[in-house]
Parts: C-alpha cells; sequence; structure tokens
C-alpha cells in the first residue's frame, strides 16, 4: 500500500515538471499523475508529442541529438 502512495506521489511529481517544462497545464497533469499513478505516464508522452508537432508542423524535421 505504501509503495503505492509512494508510486502515485512521484508520478504526480514527474508529470507536474515534464508538463510545465513541455507548456502544458501542470495542475491538471499533477493530479491525473496524483489519482492514476504511473498508468498516466504514456498518456502523458502522447500528449507532449502532440503539442509538439502542433506548434512544430508535421512536415518540419525534428533532430535529438
Amino acid at each position: 500500500m505504501i509503495i503505492g502512495l509512494l508510486a502515485c506521489l512521484v508520478s504526480a511529481l514527474f508529470c507536474y515538471v515534464e508538463s510545465f517544462r513541455s507548456g502544458l497545464s501542470a495542475k491538471r497533469w499533477g493530479l491525473a499523475g496524483l489519482v492514476f499513478g504511473p498508468l498516466v505516464l504514456p498518456l502523458f508522452n502522447v500528449k507532449r508529442r502532440m503539442a509538439l508537432r502542433r506548434v512544430r508542423s508535421f512536415s518540419c524535421a525534428y533532430l535529438r541529438a
């Protein structure tokens, strides 16, 4: 039980910080991370990628180093 609560807290903190860095609504993703725990991470990654694609057009190349 304690491990589950700790996982939810860590997930909420991670989602809050990363959504703040990405320009998404930080409170909403932090709350989602707190409620659903690590299950929200794949959805968060998809949403972050969609926001990045929206800002940069789909025809633009994006290279990571």
